[in-house]
């Protein structure tokens, strides 16, 4: 078994998608609106074929963040190397993006970084 995809509601897909899209090399679907209930989606393919869906819908509430609390903590992206994972980090950064922390290795022995989005969703890249 394996996980076919993952959802993320955000209050601005397009924004979202362009990130994603920017950053971690997805490619984008050309959407989806259901006009009844103002749902709209896009569906992001990575390599390797893992894929988000970014959604979002006009009753959508936006909540803060806090790092710790329950859900989803993360979602962690594979960039092959520790200088990949350096170059990406300072690209996020140049960009103005916050760096949560790293690069580092962790005590479990990750080498990693995490950065939040424009929506403080956290973003881990690890080799």
């Amino acid at each position: 078994m394996r996980i076919e995809h993952a959802a993320l509601y955000v209050s601005d897909p397009e924004r979202a998608r362009d990130f994603f899209v920017k950053y971690f090399g997805a490619v984008s679907n050309g959407g989806y609106h259901n006009q009844v209930t103002g749902f709209r989606s896009y569906f992001l393919t990575f390599e390797g074929g893992s894929r988000l869906e970014i959604m979002t819908r006009p009753d959508i509430t936006r909540q803060d963040k806090h790092p710790y609390r329950t859900g989803w903590a993360h979602i962690a992206f594979s960039a092959g190397s520790r200088e990949a994972v350096d170059e990406l980090t300072e690209r996020l950064r140049a960009d103005g993006y916050e760096i949560v922390s790293g690069p580092r290795v962790t005590g479990d022995g990750y080498y990693e970084s995490c950065a939040a989005d424009s929506e403080g969703n956290r973003i881990e890249i690890t080799v």
